[in-house]
Formats: structure tokens, C-alpha cells, sequence
């Protein structure tokens, strides 16, 4: 059973969504602006958060930096088609991922299990134990742990998913595309654009000076890789 937070102010829409969402494994929880939404996260456990940006009281994302603040459960913003620097914004303080208003119910339905599934696993620990290092960077897959120079880094599961593809594949190029296809393996929706923002992430989280990255690097044209054998 899977807990799954909806927030947003027009009630229509969070009944739309609740149809949408409409499954035996899924509880659905209730908020209309971000006070609300934070208070539903304090008292129960909350495994998946649909959040508007545009609330009353509190915007989503000043919710989604308090969220952020003590969890790491997978943030999926709502937005509008007008709101393409939100999405970016969003997507640099901590969200995972976002859907656009009006809402196409495959997509919505397609979203949310792709991101509890990347949580769920991200959490369980049932899995072998797998371990990865680059320079300071070490990865714990047992554990889903990351540590940098020995302190513990806290990502977000898609951010988890994204360094642990990399660290795999130790000097290999990834194109956003690729990243994109392998991460949201089971959706042919999205932007690749998605890709660079959570790139940017997890350099401001990993990496001495972001600007000029020691692991996670950029072939311009071509895409992404862990910089093999980097020392520090």
C-alpha cells in the first residue's frame, strides 16, 4: 500500500487527479496549499507528493524546500504549459519530476508508479549489495548510500538512479536521450532538458566547484559520463 499526497488549490483538479489515481494499493491524502500539504507529511508517511506550484499561503515550491528539508520522498510538480521556468526551477531545488496541466491520465497513472517504484527500491533492503567508487564518490547500492569524502549525500531517488547509471559505466558517454530513456525506462514522455537540471543537481551536491566538475562531466554534443578513474 502506497501512500500518495495530492496538493494543489482547485479542488476539481485534485479530484480529477484522485480518479486518475484510483487503485486498491494507493491511499490518497488531501491538500489545498502548501501549510496543509507539510502538516499530511508530518503526520503520516507519505511515499509519493503530487504539488502545484502556483498555491495560496504557501507556493509549491517553498513547500517543496521545506519537504526537502527532512525527506527524500519522490516530489512530482504540477505545472503549466506556462510555466517552463518553474518546471526548470523546480527540478533544481528537489522535485523529480513534473506533469503539465490538463493532464493526460496514462501519463499521470505512468508517472506515479515509475517514481514509487524508483523509492521503494531505493529504500529496500533486500537487494544485493553493490559497491562503486570514483575518486571520493562511493556508492553503496546495498545500502543506497552515497557518500562523498566519507559524509553521506543525500539524493534524491531519480538523482540516486542517474549517479548510480553513470558510476556503472566509468567513462562511458550518455546522451540526454539515453539517460532519459533509461531512467524513465517505461515513459515516452518527458524532456530531455529534465535530464540536465538533475545533472546540475547532483554536481552542486558532489563536486568541490560545479562549474568546473571533476566526475560528472559534459562531451559537448554528445552527453554525460563519470570521469573513469578519477582521482581526487
Amino acid at each position: 500500500m502506497y501512500n500518495i499526497l495530492i496538493c494543489d488549490d482547485e479542488r476539481d483538479i485534485v479530484n480529477a487527479l484522485k480518479i486518475y489515481l484510483n487503485d486498491t494499493n494507493y491511499t490518497l491524502y488531501e491538500a489545498y496549499n502548501g501549510k496543509e500539504a507539510l502538516q499530511v507529511v508530518k503526520e503520516h508517511e507519505i511515499h509519493l507528493v503530487l504539488l502545484d506550484i502556483m498555491m495560496p499561503e504557501m507556493d509549491g515550491m517553498e513547500t517543496m524546500v521545506k519537504i526537502r528539508e527532512k525527506s527524500n520522498v519522490p516530489v512530482i510538480l504540477l505545472t503549466a504549459k506556462s510555466e517552463d521556468t518553474d518546471k526548470v526551477l523546480g527540478l533544481t531545488v528537489g522535485a523529480d519530476d513534473y506533469i503539465t496541466k490538463p493532464f493526460n491520465p496514462v501519463e499521470v497513472s505512468a508517472r506515479c508508479k515509475s517514481q514509487l517504484r524508483r523509492y521503494m527500491q531505493l529504500g529496500a533492503g533486500n537487494m544485493a549489495t553493490s559497491n562503486l567508487q570514483c575518486g571520493a564518490i562511493e556508492l553503496d547500492d546495498g545500502e543506497k548510500r552515497v557518500t562523498l569524502d566519507g559524509e553521506e549525500v543525500s539524493l534524491t531517488p531519480t538523482e540516486y538512479d542517474i549517479l548510480k547509471l553513470l558510476m556503472q559505466h566509468p567513462g562511458q558517454v550518455f546522451s540526454p536521450k539515453e539517460i532519459y530513456q533509461r531512467i524513465w525506462n517505461d515513459l515516452p514522455y518527458g524532456s530531455e532538458n529534465t535530464v540536465a537540471v538533475h545533472i546540475r543537481h547532483l554536481r552542486e551536491k558532489l563536486e568541490i566547484n560545479p562549474a568546473e566538475p571533476r566526475y560528472l562531466k559534459v562531451v559537448w554534443g554528445q552527453g554525460y559520463k563519470m570521469e573513469k578513474g578519477r582521482l581526487q
